[in-house]
Order: structure tokens, then C-alpha cells, then sequence
């Protein structure tokens, strides 16, 4: 059974916030709310955080995951990042973009794309995932809480509860979601790619010929 939390979405409970930060240490799969949509996590490193993961979203590995980060500085840690790179980072971050970029020896293997070796890093703009990823002190291993054969991300926490209590350690409870999935940039390759449009404002990672 998982646990339930209903934590505040402008000020999260600090004791709520230790105590989810816990269950993500003991290795835990959190679901928690984004500046997106809810995405579900764990710590990075946890291989049965990651295969629990790949199991409830049915992914293969394929699949980029994403670490999400509490600021450009954890985010450099884990990517290799340019000075164009970083410009366009810090002009979008913190908000609901997800960035693919060439990894750095820092992010465990089973999280890279097998060929390219990239892995998608996010900060997201949200009073909640900010609070967890500040406790925590290290990037949550996220994915977008689509289930399988849905085209929308889930919405309604008490519909996560129903569903999910028995895959996942805990549900954070932040009101409703967003029911769109960040907007996916790849700037693993120099020049800005738009991989999906989402819920960030996709024109300034637009060519002419996109536009």
C-alpha cells in the first residue's frame, strides 16, 4: 500500500517533505507534481527504482529518462554543457522544459540512451518538487505519469490512488496536474532541436524551417 500525502502547493509542509525524502532514500518510487504534469521517481542510481518505473510506464530501454535537478549547477554536474548551451538553459530554467544533452561520467549508465549516450535533465518551477530536490540534495530519476496506451499525463491524485497504491511508495498529493508533459529540447548536437512540443513555450527552439 502506498502512503498519501497532501502536501501544500505553495507552501509544502516541511515535516511531509522530510518524510517523502526519506521514503526516496530507502529507495522508495514517488509520485510527485511538476510545473507540467505528475511524474513519477526515484533516486538516482536505484536500479529497482528504475526497473519499478519502467514496468508501471511499460518502457523499454530505449527510453530517456529524465533527472531532474534543483539548479543549473546540479544540472552541470551530471551534462556536458556549452556556452550556447548554457545560455539557453539559463534563459528557460527553472520552467517545463526537458533538455537532452551529452551525459557526463557522473550519470549511471543504465539511465543513458544506449547509443547517444544523453540523458534528459529538467528544473522544474515548482514550490513541491523544488522542496523535495532541496532535502534530498541530489536529482530525482523522473518519468512523466503517462500510463500505458493513455496520451495524457494522469491529473487527479485520489485517481493515482486508486490506481497506483500498490506500485508505487507514496503519492504526493499537490492538487490537480497540468495535462501536458514538459516541451522536449535536444541540444545534445550543437543546434536547438524541438524532440516535443509541450507545455513550455516552444518558439525559441524553433528554426525557420519548423516555424
Amino acid at each position: 500500500m502506498s502512503q498519501f500525502f497532501q502536501v501544500h502547493p505553495e507552501n509544502p509542509q516541511p515535516r511531509l517533505i522530510k518524510q517523502a525524502v526519506e521514503i526516496v532514500r530507502a529507495g522508495g518510487v514517488i509520485v510527485y507534481p511538476t510545473d507540467s504534469s505528475y511524474a513519477v521517481g526515484c533516486a538516482i542510481g536505484e536500479k529497482n527504482g528504475v526497473e519499478r518505473i519502467r514496468r508501471l510506464r511499460r518502457l523499454d530501454d530505449k527510453h530517456n529518462f529524465t533527472l531532474v535537478c534543483r539548479d543549473l549547477s546540479e544540472l552541470g554536474l551530471f551534462a556536458k554543457v556549452d556556452t550556447a548551451a548554457f545560455r539557453l538553459l539559463k534563459a528557460h530554467t527553472p520552467g517545463p522544459y526537458t533538455f537532452i544533452l551529452s551525459a557526463t561520467r557522473e550519470v549511471p549508465r543504465m539511465l543513458l540512451h544506449p547509443k547517444r549516450r544523453t540523458i534528459g535533465l529538467r528544473v522544474p518551477d515548482h514550490p513541491i518538487a523544488l522542496a523535495l530536490l532541496e532535502e534530498l540534495g541530489a536529482p530525482l530519476m523522473s518519468a512523466t505519469l503517462t500510463l500505458p496506451g493513455e496520451a495524457l499525463p494522469m491529473s487527479d491524485p485520489y485517481e493515482m490512488r486508486q490506481i497506483l497504491e500498490h506500485q508505487v511508495d507514496l503519492i504526493i498529493d499537490g492538487g490537480y496536474g497540468g495535462m501536458e508533459a514538459s516541451t522536449v529540447v535536444d541540444l545534445s548536437e550543437g543546434e536547438p532541436r524541438l524532440v516535443r512540443a509541450g507545455c513550455g513555450d516552444p518558439a525559441p527552439f524553433l528554426t525557420d524551417a519548423e516555424a
